[in-house]
């Protein structure tokens, strides 16, 4: 088990080498493809099962489970819980991304029912969704935030639900119990692609599926999503001594370039640039 973020970025490359692990991903339409080329880029295997008819055996056998209500559907939360429950009983992590939570009530009440359901171990979201599960104020439109207190939403949440919450945004904050985590790695070109946040959470599977401390799993793989998106806006360079990558001409080409930072970052890079500090809730 890793004891620092920066062991477990380290570590990234040699466990995902190692095991491959399968990622199943009942994710949304707008984003499944970018979805699963962002867990083959990062070193895992996607599947996007959602029939209810095989997502409890796909989920028995995977390394981690997602659950996106991007595209939500009322089968699509049977679907959820049943892989839920299925991953559950097979000790392998599920991880919850409540896209739009707040927007409308079946959103937010699709969430409470796959969290009373499913014993979720990480939930990734932005503050005003995590604030609305949380039970605090906050402002949703459509599936963007528009405010929400992202430190205390991410604490409020964490020991609502007994999870690791994990929620992004200008600083990302990563909280379970006592401890906090504060990131700050990323760029504000991640905020114009639409399907950021959902890669993200892909991200976060991959590394809680190779790393049973999924606080630090969840934080790690924050730290590498936000210096990958640091490279491809040109900021860092990818590599110690080399030059930083020409500034993206505009949202596609700023998505070409994170996919092409998040294959070719080491853990090892991504630990030296960093930007990571405790908050822990005293």
């Amino acid at each position: 088990m890793a004891k620092t973020v920066a062991e477990c970025l380290r570590n990234k490359q040699a466990r995902l080498q190692a095991q491959r692990p399968l990622i199943h991903s009942l994710t949304n339409f707008v984003v499944m493809n970018d979805c699963a080329n962002m867990i083959l880029t990062v070193g895992a295997s996607p599947v996007m099962a959602h029939a209810p008819e095989e997502v409890a055996e796909m989920a028995a056998v995977s390394g981690a489970v997602i659950l996106n209500i991007g595209t939500l559907t009322r089968s699509w939360v049977e679907a959820m819980v049943l892989a839920g429950q299925a991953a559950n009983k097979a000790g392998v992590p599920v991880l919850l991304d409540p896209v739009g939570a707040g927007a409308t009530r079946m959103r937010t009440e699709a969430c409470l029912q796959i969290l009373a359901a499913v014993k979720v171990a990480v939930i990734r979201a932005n503050a005003a969704e995590a604030a609305v599960l949380a039970g605090l104020d906050a402002q949703v439109k459509g599936v963007d935030a528009v405010s929400g207190d992202a430190l205390a939403a991410a604490r409020t949440l964490a020991r609502r639900f007994n999870v690791v919450a994990a929620v992004t945004g200008p600083v990302d904050y990563v909280a379970a119990g006592e401890k906090t985590y504060a990131i700050s790695n990323g760029d504000v070109w991640l905020s114009r692609l639409t399907g950021t946040g959902c890669m993200c959470s892909s991200v976060v599977g991959c590394f809680c599926a190779v790393e049973p401390d999924y606080l630090i799993a969840a934080a790690a793989a924050l730290v590498f999503y936000g210096v990958a998106g640091e490279v491809a806006a040109g900021k860092v360079a990818l590599e110690p001594g080399g030059s930083p990558w020409p500034v993206p001409r505009g949202p596609l080409t700023y998505k070409t370039a994170l996919f092409d930072a998040a294959y070719n970052l080491t853990g090892e890079w991504a630990a030296s640039l960093a930007r990571v500090e405790r908050r822990d809730d005293v």
